[in-house]
């Protein structure tokens, strides 16, 4: 009998553990689905954004360290015109949504990827920049279109919108590649050095990424970059739902400096002479 009650009894601590992780759940996601945090934001002065700190040229680190990147211009550009200051936060980008509905940060900022998967858990302002995906190889490999990469090994980023398409559309390059699966990284700069070791044979990758990468690479001739049949793809700033004041600020903003010239400058500053569609 008093076995019994002591099972009964750490059965009902199981169920009101359980009970309680559930109402948390429910109330992390009831928050970020409802409730409007600019006018909190506003008076703290502070806005988090949440990137991937090896993302060129959108947010990267320099050798000395400084955060640097076309999305951290252009945060900072539009946060400028409401007197409020960007603060910049590295994350798991395979975690950014757990991380902006929780409260860690405030914004996803850094080439995130509209898609209708995205959209079921995370708002979206207006596009600022158009992106695609490319394959990226070395000569020597002899990959010139998805075919040459029929039982050859291929590398994307964990939780990138490369990785969503090639997941989505597997006869387009995923039923090709060995095993059928890829090599998963949590950066493209270490996707690329397994690229330069030979390590893997192709890597699906941002266009702004691999133009920008290839183009600083000493040996930038020895690289190929394959353009396959995936979507375009608008690249835009990640809200929670209830964000509703910021996410129009943020439009507002960014047609502000669209038309004052200022996204014109950072175009220029970051692709040079390469066209661009915002």
């Amino acid at each position: 009998m008093k076995k019994r009650l002591i099972s009964l009894l750490l059965l009902s601590l199981v169920l009101v553990g359980l009970t309680t992780t559930l109402s948390g759940c429910e109330n992390v996601t009831t928050r970020a689905d409802t409730q409007d945090t600019w006018t909190k934001i506003k008076k703290r002065g502070t806005v988090v954004v949440g990137l991937d700190d090896s993302f060129v040229p959108m947010g990267f680190r320099e050798k000395s360290g400084k955060l640097v990147g076309y999305d951290i211009d252009l945060a900072r550009a539009v946060f400028k015109l409401y007197g409020v200051k960007v603060s910049f936060q590295t994350i798991d980008w395979s975690m950014n949504a757990t991380e902006l509905r929780n409260g860690t940060i405030d914004l996803i900022w850094n080439g995130y990827t509209k898609n209708p998967q995205r959209e079921k858990v995370v708002a979206f302002s207006n596009t600022y920049l158009k992106n695609k995906q490319v394959l990226v190889s070395l000569k020597k490999n002899h990959i010139n279109s998805f075919n040459d990469m029929t039982g050859k090994t291929l590398g994307a980023q964990s939780g990138s919108s490369g990785y969503e398409s090639l997941e989505n559309n597997p006869k387009l390059l995923k039923d090709k590649i060995a095993k059928k699966t890829p090599i998963q990284y949590d950066t493209f700069t270490n996707a690329f050095l397994d690229l330069n070791a030979g390590r893997i044979k192709g890597l699906l990758i941002d266009s702004v990424y691999a133009n920008y990468y290839i183009k600083h690479e000493a040996n930038s001739a020895a690289y190929t970059e394959t353009q396959g049949t995936f979507d375009s793809e608008d690249f835009a700033v990640g809200l929670r739902k209830g964000d509703t004041t910021m996410k129009a600020k943020i439009n507002a903003g960014l047609k502000t400096l669209k038309a004052n010239g200022t996204l014109a400058k950072i175009n220029k500053k970051w692709f040079g002479n390469q066209q661009v569609e915002n």
